[in-house]
């Protein structure tokens, strides 16, 4: 049985450890309101920035291939 209660107390320390806090969310409206054209630069920043190496290396992949 103290096999069992030591499994037991492990497995509460382990639960115990995983508790994460709330985040303080806050439901105030936004501070600065970012107009259309802002909103459509940092969309696109965005793509650019996380397609770009992506379609860089799919564009190239057949000289990858050949190269190696």
């Amino acid at each position: 049985m103290s096999g069992i209660r030591g499994s037991v107390n492990l497995l509460r320390v382990a639960v115990r450890s995983q508790i994460v806090s709330k985040a303080t969310l806050s439901h105030k409206p936004a501070k600065h309101h970012l107009s259309v054209g802002e909103q459509a630069i940092a969309m696109t920043a965005f793509f650019i920035t996380i397609l770009g190496p992506s379609g860089y290396v799919l564009a190239h992949l057949e000289d990858y291939k050949h190269h190696s």
